[in-house]
């Protein structure tokens, strides 16, 4: 006996879906199953998953030489996405199903040991890459295929098991998609917690922080606070996504695609709409943060919060090299992962918010409590945040303390999330409307020469930004991020452009409280 097929499948490296195609050749000889096309372990071990769903299914095992070979074959293949593929090249090499029809599928899934299908990871970006392909049809776990069918112009058919699968190829029966209550649990195993987002109008007080928060929603700007502990630094960064816009389409197709190679959640049939929101604990290691690994690129949390918000609370507690990792993406938007085995570049354009307290203590000399630190500690504790990464750090506030008034009667004039959003919409419409000839959408993704060479400061305006660049109290880069401040501070106002008062806003907020700014 002796046959040989072929059919396609997808490999995922980092946010990017490659079609691979599978071949299997089924011959006399020698019994034996190799794999070649540089393929890790677990595609190594698929043989074992096959044969098992095989037997289970009541299929016959090709044999007794069996050989799979995957192309190209410099690119890494990884992980038991390619089971099913590599099942039904083997099918189709021993002539149980038709080698015509699978020839022209993609087709992804991990089998069980009893042939059922195992849902997967990354099946957005296989979507869009199979559909990149020109493919006539696209099979994946029924898990998965709400997920799938999220791209439009491709013809997508879920199957639960391998016998599925063979009964889809032959025609003998209609394609599986009904939905059971065990696949939605699959496919949703957790609740959405930024489906919760709490009311800025529960924050007591902070008018200053209120009015910073505000204006880095609307240009998309980094923002750093600092306080006593329990003073609301938290609270307030936990309100910033509920002031942020939903996602447009291409946005929220990147954000569901990093979030299925990640295996976070992604709602049952729709796009991510909401910017996500990432907190990191203070002992997250640099690989954590950024993602990679030796043998897989994985997923960091920087990518994770891509088009969305990036908050490092107690940030001088994070390790050095975890904070001087953040100053290529923010500068960029990507971070790029170098190994041996691969070379990636991960999406990560979000907004950093840090909240720390003045000191190790807690306590500034002018808080409410003594102080027991020296200068020294002081002075060590802030420069964990180093000069280059604060730099880069748009606005800047020190919160004080509420009083008993602020607490007890503060909410009935604070403004809910609702109402600061809406000012955050607006003064981002304005700024979608200057910028709509260019391929930037917010004040903060302009680069500062396009900034300087489009939308120039008028006369007065500039002199107080060359003043301050002149005093030496700002560099050429904190320059261009006031310039971006003062279009955003426009922009709420309702003005055209930038006036002196709006750079002069936008200065302070950069100068924060001169007890700890960098």
């Amino acid at each position: 006996m002796s046959g040989i097929s072929r059919t396609r499948a997808v490999v995922l490296l980092g946010v990017d879906g490659c079609v691979v195609d599978v071949e299997a050749h089924v011959s006399n000889g020698v019994s034996g199953f190799s794999v070649v096309g540089m393929a890790d372990k677990l595609v190594g071990e698929a043989r074992d998953r096959c044969r098992s769903a095989f037997l289970t299914s009541g299929l016959q095992w090709p044999g007794p030489k069996t050989t799979i070979g995957l192309s190209p074959a410099e690119l890494p293949k990884r992980g038991p996405i390619l089971d099913l593929a590599i099942a039904a090249a083997l099918l189709a090499a021993s002539g149980q199903i038709p080698r015509e029809i699978v020839a022209e599928w993609v087709i992804i899934g991990e089998l069980s040991l009893d042939g059922r299908l195992r849902p997967a990871r990354g099946v957005l970006v296989a979507a869009l890459a199979a559909r990149a392909s020109g493919a006539r049809r696209l099979i994946v776990p029924t898990a998965n295929l709400l997920e799938a069918q999220l791209v439009s112009d491709l013809d997508v058919v879920g199957v639960r098991t391998l016998a599925g699968l063979v009964a889809c190829a032959r025609g003998d029966a209609p394609p599986e998609v009904e939905l059971s209550d065990d696949d939605l649990m699959a496919a949703d195993p957790v609740a959405d917690p930024r489906s919760l987002i709490p009311d800025l109008g529960d924050v007591r007080g902070q008018a200053e922080a209120r009015v910073a928060l505000e204006i880095a929603a609307a240009g998309g700007h980094h923002l750093a606070m600092v306080g006593e502990p329990g003073i609301g630094k938290t609270l307030l960064a936990a309100r910033m996504p509920g002031l942020l816009p939903p996602l447009d389409e291409n946005s929220s197709v990147e954000v569901t695609s990093i979030h299925s190679v990640a295996g976070r959640f992604i709602p049952p049939g729709e796009l991510i709409t909401t910017p996500p929101f990432e907190s990191p604990h203070h002992t997250a290691t640099y690989a954590a943060m950024v993602g990679g690994g030796s043998n897989f690129p994985r997923i960091g949390m920087v990518s994770l919060a891509h088009r969305g918000v990036l908050f490092l609370d107690e940030a001088p507690e994070f390790r050095p090299a975890t904070l001087e990792v953040l100053r290529q993406p923010l500068e960029s938007g990507v971070i790029v992962i170098n190994r041996a085995g691969f070379h990636v570049r991960l999406p990560a354009r979000f907004q950093l918010l840090l909240a720390m307290n003045p000191c190790p203590c807690g306590y500034s000399e002018a808080g409410t409590r003594p102080c027991t630190c020296t200068s020294q500690q002081r002075r060590t504790y802030l420069a964990k945040v180093s000069g280059p990464l604060m730099d880069r750090i748009d606005v800047r506030v020190a919160l004080n303390r509420p009083t008993l008034a602020d607490l007890q009667f503060g909410g009935a004039c604070a403004e809910s999330t609702a109402v600061v959003a809406a000012r955050v919409f607006a003064a981002r419409e304005r700024a979608a409307e200057r910028l709509v000839q260019t391929p930037w959408l917010i004040n903060n993704d302009v680069p500062g020469p396009d900034l300087r060479r489009l939308f120039p400061l008028p006369q007065s305006a500039a002199d107080a930004l060359n003043n301050a660049l002149m005093r030496g109290q700002l560099s050429p880069r904190g320059a261009d991020r006031v310039a971006r401040v003062s279009w955003t501070v426009a922009d709420l106002a309702g003005h055209d452009r930038p006036t002196r008062s709006d750079v002069l806003a936008a200065l302070a907020h950069r100068d924060g409280s001169s007890s700890w700014a960098a």
